[in-house]
C-alpha cells in the first residue's frame, strides 16, 4: 500500500511540475482612436509602411526598403523599414511588412528582433486598420500581439508582462494620439 501512495505521489508530482514550469504567454493589447475625418484622409496619412516618421511622434525615420510591398512567397523579399527613434544614440530596429491591403485600409508588420532596452518585447507582430465610424469619421485600431521581453522564467521587472504590454501601449497610445492631432488640425 505504501508503494501504490508513494508511486501515485510521484506521478501527480511529474505531471504538476511541467505546468509550474511554462515559459512566457503571448500578451495581446488593442488600442483605438476616433479621429474626425473620413477613412480616406486618415489613410492618406498613415497609409503607407514608411510613413510612421511622418504621425509618430517617438520615430525620427522610417524609411522602407519596397515601399508597402509584400511577396505572398518569401517573406524575406517583403519590404522591410528600419524604425529610427528620437532617443539619445538614435536607436533602431527592422520591421517586416507581413500583409498590405490598400482597399480594407489596413496592414500588418512584424518585428524579428529587437533590443529589450528599446521595447521589451519577443516574436511581436502588430495591425493597423483605419476603419469608418458611422458618424463621418473614422476608428483608427492598433493591434498587436507579443511575448514578454525575457522568455525564460522568472523576468527581471522590466522584462516581465506587465512592463512589455506597458511599453507597446506607451508607443500604440503616442502615436494614435498624436495621428488624431496631425489628421484633425489638416483642412
Amino acid at each position: 500500500m505504501k508503494f501504490l501512495t508513494l508511486a501515485a505521489t510521484a506521478l501527480c508530482a511529474a505531471l504538476v511540475t511541467p505546468a509550474l514550469a511554462h515559459g512566457p504567454t503571448r500578451q495581446k493589447l488593442v488600442e483605438t482612436v476616433e479621429i474626425d475625418k473620413p477613412v480616406d484622409k486618415v489613410w492618406a496619412v498613415v497609409g503607407n509602411f514608411d510613413a510612421l516618421a511622418k504621425w509618430h511622434p517617438l520615430v525620427a525615420s522610417s524609411p522602407a526598403s519596397k515601399g508597402n510591398e509584400v511577396n505572398k512567397d518569401d517573406e524575406k523579399e517583403n519590404s522591410t523599414r528600419i524604425v529610427t527613434l528620437k532617443a539619445p544614440g538614435d536607436p533602431s530596429f527592422t520591421e517586416v511588412l507581413l500583409k498590405y491591403d490598400a482597399s480594407g485600409h489596413s496592414y500588418k508588420y512584424a518585428i524579428p528582433k529587437v533590443d529589450p532596452k528599446i521595447l521589451p518585447v519577443n516574436d511581436y507582430t502588430s495591425t493597423i486598420t483605419v476603419l469608418d465610424n458611422g458618424k463621418g469619421g473614422s476608428t483608427v485600431e492598433w493591434k498587436g500581439a507579443f511575448y514578454r521581453g525575457y522568455m525564460l522564467n522568472d523576468p527581471p521587472p522590466e522584462l516581465n508582462d506587465e512592463s512589455s504590454v506597458a511599453a507597446v501601449k506607451g508607443v500604440y497610445r503616442a502615436g494614435l494620439d498624436n495621428l488624431k492631432k496631425i489628421v484633425e488640425a489638416a483642412p
